[in-house]
């Protein structure tokens, strides 16, 4: 029997339409929240991306911040444009879209970003709050993985969850998130021994590793629960010369034949990523004007 399939596009509008209807209970009470984005550069991929999360800001009842600068802005005059948006009180949320020039140190810049602003989640003070235990602006795509695993199991509690990949970006913070889930958590990466045996015992088996279909269905427990983080682009063996295809960290069609849940690529973890940046941008306003956090999007 072929694993359900987790839908993240659907999943991704719930969640959306749950901050439309906190945005609209912010601003009955004088408060509409504010995302900026910064895009350094005019990397097409990334330009797609920033117009997509300003469309998805705007559709969602917030105030859209767009700051576009060159390819050869120094770091000196970035860092200055992080300041402004620090002391805008109308800005709730800030996210720098990265990569950024070489010139440019990106630690620095994050470091520079109000942690009550850093909806990416990428600040140390919100990581180490993460780690703590304590409230924090959580990275979106782990965020959105925990999501997408509760839609299929409401309660994690107890699960034997391995997340393959170590990144600040998704592999350590999803497992922190897993922690707080009370799930037993191994995070495995590419020194891990008998890694195919490590992936064998998840109840929940979390793939974020950037390499395309490199975890085989047989490496998969019966009826598991799979989050596939990849997004690889890959040649198309249907097309002609030049065309590619949007593959996974996990051989789907494989992984599909023994898994219990799983999410596609596309259509699974990524398009929750913005849905839970507009969420993030939601909790930011709160917190930083002491109203508590919309009961649908705790």
């Amino acid at each position: 029997m072929s694993a359900a399939l987790i839908d993240g596009v659907a999943q991704g509008e719930a969640l959306r339409e749950r901050v439309r209807d906190a945005v609209r209970g912010l601003s009955a009470l004088g408060t509409t929240p504010g995302l900026a984005v910064v895009l350094v550069g005019d990397d097409p991929a990334s330009r797609v991306y920033v117009r997509n999360k300003s469309a998805r800001t705007v559709e969602a009842g917030m105030r859209s911040f767009d700051h576009r600068l060159p390819d050869d802005v120094s770091e000196a005059e970035l860092l200055d444009v992080i300041r402004m948006l620090n002391a805008d009180e109308a800005v709730d949320g800030i996210l720098v879209q990265l990569p950024l020039p070489p010139q440019i140190d990106a630690a620095k810049v994050l470091l520079a970003i109000d942690p009550a602003k850093d909806v990416d989640g990428f600040h140390p003070v919100n990581a180490g709050r993460l780690a703590t235990g304590q409230p924090a602006l959580v990275p979106c795509t782990p965020l959105g993985c925990v999501i997408l695993a509760k839609s299929v199991r409401p309660s994690l509690s107890g699960l034997e969850a391995v997340v393959v990949g170590r990144s600040n970006i998704v592999g350590k913070p999803v497992a922190q998130l897993l922690l707080a889930e009370s799930c037993t958590v191994t995070v495995a990466h590419s020194r891990t021994r008998n890694l195919p045996e490590v992936c064998r015992r998840a109840d929940l088996l979390v793939a974020a590793i950037g390499r395309p279909e490199m975890i085989p269905g047989d490496w998969i427990k019966p009826g598991a629960i799979v989050i596939d983080v990849g997004i690889n682009r890959v040649p198309s063996p249907a097309g002609g010369e030049g065309r590619t295809r949007l593959v996974g960290d996990v051989n789907f069609a494989e992984a599909r034949e023994v898994a219990g849940a799983i999410t596609p690529v596309p259509g699974g973890v990524g398009p929750m990523t913005i849905a839970c940046l507009l969420r993030n941008t939601v909790q930011a306003a709160c917190a930083r004007r002491g109203l508590p956090l919309a009961q649908a999007l705790a």
